[in-house]
């Protein structure tokens, strides 16, 4: 969505986008300062002197003779120093560090959240809580009885074995302190019919403290009300701390033994009652647990009463939909909430101007946003992209103009709409706007607050008698950056084994011998964790000879004088017969002899492996969640680079000044990084469609087969450290019609570049005419 937008240098509108997410990934790590101090003993206890007065000037220890310690009232504080020898004569233990900080240094999650569902809404409300609110919070389970025979993607289910709903909230409680009680601060606990707003609830998380006995939620009464005592409804949810779990967990089976009831909530509230002395509470430490108890066919769209909209639960909700409909309402009463903050903090910001050194002409449009970026030097300015309703005269292949297409098409359609828009609402109902034509349209990314736009309209106004007239007029809107989301990604490390498979056919072996001296350099001599295997592809006239006159005798001799120079390396090959080499019929060949964990770099006979991009595989390339297919530099034609002249050191080393004589060819898949695991997910969902088309796995290669066929992350981004030298590659016509028209194009962009192919056009035309 669009946002600001202004009409001359006096008008200035405002209108929040939805947050635009820029995902990152943070990776810290934390070292331990080992100091070897020189006085004192060490086997003297030092947490007493700590506490008594140590490290605190105002405080005095008495000494074994009745006198003070530490300093004479006046002098300044001298701290004593408490050593640490190491006894050469006891056995050195090996310290053990976490993998994450946050488990050193006894950092909690603050918030986990359980559903109590069963078999019968597990597929209905439980996948409908799932949707609207469990990815709002850290980790969200649901507990059941017995699980269904199909139990919902995507969903963290623990099955008990019991459907009883006593003994299911006994098993739920035993399990959360079992499994993450060192893990959360907090637990909330809550039916499948309930509508939870989570941030709001992982807010009210935030505010308490953490490392208190707390039982929150909607205080009910005993059947019979006679005690004061208060048990929490289970149909609005309630909060359990970690340490009221902690002391709770003794008295779970004598819970599960001694009291009799029905309902679950009212038999978790009676236990925690009789044996830790708490009731429930609705307010604490001025926090309040909202709630709200939604009516019979009531419907979301009319509820208005401030009790439902600063509700965290809502209960009961009977149906799915019903859940969809809540989540869609508390959703615009947020957005709603937001815009009215916005206004709020726009009108503050213009009030508090007036006080500032340059007055009100110093608030930058839109108001609360980066002012532009301002640059220092010419080399960083920021260009603007000038496009129409049809085409882009700013292309990523270099091409002055270009049509407008997907996303880019997208973008202007919803710039233009929102421009028309926001000029009504302004100017109703004295004035009415139609578009008639963009005349002139620019945009350009500024890295400190968004995409900018300016926008010349061809537009015709109506007033309200109804007279028309066509004017044109410039606005200018912005889409703002929002807040940076950090995005979890699963751990990974530069330890993993890298297996590279290396396809080679009897056209391409003269290249093997580069490869392998690239090889052995950059990994066999630096001891990586890598492995090679060779895949020879015979056709059927090679494989009929190969006994007599074997085609890639060369290539295993040359695997050979590898092996002998390197004692303990072993290369071993695997030979195919294929007269149509697909990488997919090759992979299914592959991905058999290898073990499921197995990370695969997928190679060419033109790579030249490097340890900075096996790193970079390692990293990229995550089970069950990403696949990385890097785009390598590939060099140009030296002939007509260079021509008569010598590529000098620079231009033919693989730094990144080398990088000026080439280009990266987006249009190779041949590289990448997957683990066998998500090969064989993909490739058994594509067994289907082999049933009803024969070749389709001789037309598709593994990029597609991740694309159409895997719902995972395909990474596809440029790797300065893939280097390729120049070659022209053999197009082979038995492959399909697009991988072989990729092929083509990257022959002929990877000849040279423009400027390149211009000199060389005039010095021919010169010779020419000469």
């Amino acid at each position: 969505q669009v946002v600001p937008m202004r009409l001359s240098a006096a008008l200035s509108l405002f209108r929040p986008a939805l947050p635009l997410a820029l995902g990152l990934s943070l990776g810290c790590s934390l070292s331990l300062l080992m100091v070897s101090w020189t006085q004192g003993d060490p086997d003297q206890a030092c947490g007493d002197e700590l506490v008594n007065g140590g490290f605190f000037p105002g405080s005095h220890r008495e000494d074994s003779h009745g006198g003070r310690g530490g300093r004479d009232d006046g002098d300044d504080f001298q701290p004593r120093i408490v050593p640490y020898h190491k006894d050469p004569n006891k056995p050195h233990k090996k310290v053990l560090r976490t993998r994450y900080i946050h488990t050193e240094l006894g950092i909690r999650e603050r918030l986990l959240a359980g559903v109590l569902t069963s078999r019968a809404t597990l597929n209905t409300l439980a996948v409908a809580v799932n949707r609207t609110v469990a990815h709002h919070f850290h980790r969200t389970f649901f507990f059941t009885g017995v699980r269904s025979a199909k139990p919902p993607h995507g969903m963290a289910v623990v099955a008990h074995g019991d459907d009883r709903p006593v003994w299911l909230m006994y098993e739920t409680v035993r399990h959360l302190h079992q499994h993450h009680g060192n893990d959360y601060e907090w637990f909330y606990l809550v039916q499948d019919d309930t509508y939870t707003h989570a941030e709001r609830l992982t807010e009210l998380a935030g505010h308490l403290s953490a490392g208190q006995d707390l039982y929150m939620g909607r205080a009910e009464e005993f059947i019979g009300g006679e005690e004061r005592a208060r048990y929490c409804h289970g149909g609005y949810g309630y909060l359990l701390s970690r340490s009221l779990l902690a002391r709770l967990q003794p008295h779970l089976d004598t819970c599960r033994n001694d009291i009799l009831s029905v309902r679950p909530d009212e038999w978790l509230g009676r236990c925690i009652i009789d044996y830790l002395g708490l009731s429930c509470k609705e307010e604490h430490q001025e926090m309040k647990y909202n709630y709200f108890e939604l009516g019979k066919n009531a419907d979301p769209e009319r509820e208005d009463s401030p009790r439902f909209k600063n509700a965290f639960t809502v209960h009961p909700v009977s149906e799915a939909d019903l859940m969809y409909r809540l989540h869609k309402r508390f959703s615009q009463i947020e957005l709603d909430r937001t815009y009215r903050e916005i206004q709020q903090l726009q009108i503050q910001i213009n009030n508090l101007s007036e006080l500032t050194p340059e007055g009100k002409a110093g608030v930058t449009w839109p108001v609360g946003i980066n002012p532009p970026f301002r640059p220092k030097t010419r080399f960083e300015v920021i260009s603007w992209e000038y496009f129409t309703e049809e085409h882009i005269y700013s292309c990523a292949d270099g091409s002055p103009k270009c049509e407008l297409r997907g996303a880019d098409r997208a973008d202007v359609t919803a710039v233009l709409e929102t421009a028309v828009e926001r000029l009504n609402e302004r100017y109703q109902p004295q004035l009415r706007f139609r578009k008639l034509h963009l005349l002139n349209g620019y945009r350009r990314f500024d890295p400190t607050r968004g995409m900018e736009y300016m926008l010349d309209l061809a537009l015709e106004a109506f007033t309200q008698k109804g007279h028309s007239q066509v004017i044109a007029r410039r606005v200018e809107l912005l889409r703002p950056l929002s807040t940076i989301e950090i995005i979890p990604m699963p751990y990974v490390t530069e330890a993993t084994r890298v297996q590279v498979i290396l396809p080679v056919t009897a056209r391409v072996q003269d290249h093997v011998s580069n490869f392998l001296d690239m090889y052995a350099m950059n990994t066999l001599d630096t001891h990586d964790n890598v492995l090679l295997t060779f895949l020879f592809i015979y056709d059927h006239f090679d494989a009929q000879r190969v006994s007599q006159a074997d085609v890639f005798a060369g290539v295993k001799s040359m695997i050979g004088e590898v092996e002998k120079r390197y004692g303990d390396v072993k290369i071993p090959w695997i030979s195919v017969k294929t007269e149509v080499p697909s990488q997919v019929k090759l992979m299914d060949i592959i991905s058999k002899k290898h073990p499921v964990d197995t990370l695969f770099f997928l190679a060419s006979v033109w790579t030249e492996v490097s340890g900075d991009f096996l790193n970079r595989c390692r990293m990229n390339a995550i089970s069950s969640w990403q696949v990385f297919f890097p785009i390598h530099f590939q060099e140009y034609n030296p002939a007509i680079v260079y021509r008569e002249q010598q590529p000098s050191a620079a231009a033919s080393s693989f730094t990144s000044e080398g990088l000026r004589d080439g280009h990266f060819d987006r249009h190779v898949f041949d590289e990448a990084c997957f683990y066998n695991s998500d090969y064989m997910a993909a490739r058994s969902k594509m067994a289907a469609d082999i049933l009803d088309n024969d070749e389709l796995l001789e037309s598709m290669d593994v990029y597609e087969l991740f694309i159409r066929y895997s719902g995972l992350h395909v990474f596809r981004a440029v790797e300065p450290a893939l280097v390729q030298k120049y070659a022209r590659r053999d197009c082979n016509p038995h492959l399909s019609e697009d991988v072989y028209h990729r092929c083509v194009l990257s022959n002929l962009e990877g000849l040279a570049s423009r400027s390149h192919l211009a000199m060389a056009l005039f010095e021919q035309e010169q010779a020419n005419s000469t």
